[in-house]
């Protein structure tokens, strides 16, 4: 079973949650940008939540599929259409061999993510089968996909549909919406850097007031964004640290970068901020050149949203598997 790309669109890699447990090596994680739209579109065709799929990047590919599967296309929205007709996302899509799938403009987000029943069947390296662009490592071949590639996927006896036309959605879809937010100028809440009393007050205080616009320089690796100068009190040299998904730092022309999937292990710049977890998703789906705004809370808060954030994964999860037994 596979499928084959007619089309690359922009920017189309294999990523998973990440590749996790070997920076201590100066191995990147890399992994999905949107976390949360990958981890639900695995669970709407029975996946582990953490098996790979297509993340696909403003301009979605073209793609072929060989053999009946199971698909879901979750994340932003890239006007997806199966043989040239709209189809759903947030919900199962049961594809026929030979159909073609294909993505118009961009209405909403940046990055959409599809998932395949059984996932593909690709090698992980260190127990990730997540692309890293820069290091040719992982995904397929360890490169964004090209036309004529052809990914095999594992596939289900039990998921051929008999229906009269080449697809088939059920009734109902993920609720996203709590999670997810596509509006303008969204706001991307933040708990304070290990360096934050490093800036002056001006500068703590227009971080959390004023917008910043997303710079067309941003990629994987992070997000630069410009807006008010961030000052230091005094010059200050430091000892490079450990980083993470969301760490805000500070070079020293006074315009943040928020390091992202396929960030460095280390940096030596001051974080004035880190982003929460549970807006990354928030975040992987501002477009370049669309502004946000910062709001402040406590680590306390933080971790509320985050724990609160899984027992709702959690009750998702189980909703999907009830609906797939009575389907």
């Amino acid at each position: 079973m596979s499928i084959k790309v007619l089309k690359p669109g922009l920017l189309t890699t294999i990523q998973d949650l990440g590749r996790t447990g070997f920076q201590k090596h100066g191995v990147l994680v890399s992994g999905a940008m949107d976390t949360y739209s990958l981890r639900v579109a695995n669970l709407l065709v029975a996946n582990d939540e953490k098996e790979a799929c297509l993340e696909m990047t403003l301009m979605g590919p073209t793609i072929e599929f060989e053999k009946d599967c199971v698909i879901a296309i979750t994340g932003g929205d890239l006007a997806p259409s199966i043989n040239n007709e709209p189809v759903h996302m947030w919900k199962p899509i049961y594809v026929s061999k030979g159909s073609t799938l294909q993505f118009g403009p961009c209405k909403k987000g940046c990055r959409a993510y599809l998932a395949v029943k059984g996932g593909f069947l690709l090698s992980p390296v260190m127990n990730s089968k997540s692309t890293y662009l820069r290091g040719e490592l992982g995904g397929f071949k360890g490169r964004a996909l090209q036309a004529n590639d052809v990914i095999k996927f594992t596939g289900s006896q039990q998921q051929h549909v008999e229906v009269a036309s080449h697809v088939h959605m059920p009734n109902w879809y993920v609720n996203f919406h709590e999670r997810l937010s596509f509006e303008k100028k969204p706001i991307i809440r933040v708990i304070k850097g290990s360096q934050f009393e490093l800036f002056t007050k001006e500068s703590e205080q227009a971080f959390s007031e004023q917008a910043f616009k997303v710079s067309t320089q941003s990629d994987r690796m992070g997000y630069r964004i410009a807006g008010p100068e961030m000052v230091l009190t005094e010059k200050v040299e430091l000892l490079s640290e450990a980083v993470t998904n969301g760490s805000i730092q500070v070079p020293p022309d006074g315009n943040p970068i928020i390091l992202l999937a396929d960030r460095q292990t280390t940096g030596g710049y001051p974080k004035m901020a880190q982003v929460i977890t549970a807006d990354l998703p928030v975040l992987a789906q501002v477009k370049p050149g669309e502004s946000i705004y910062f709001q402040y809370i406590t680590l306390e808060e933080a971790e509320q949203i985050y724990l609160e954030n899984e027992k709702t994964m959690k009750q998702l999860a189980c909703s999907i598997a009830l609906y797939q037994k009575e389907a």
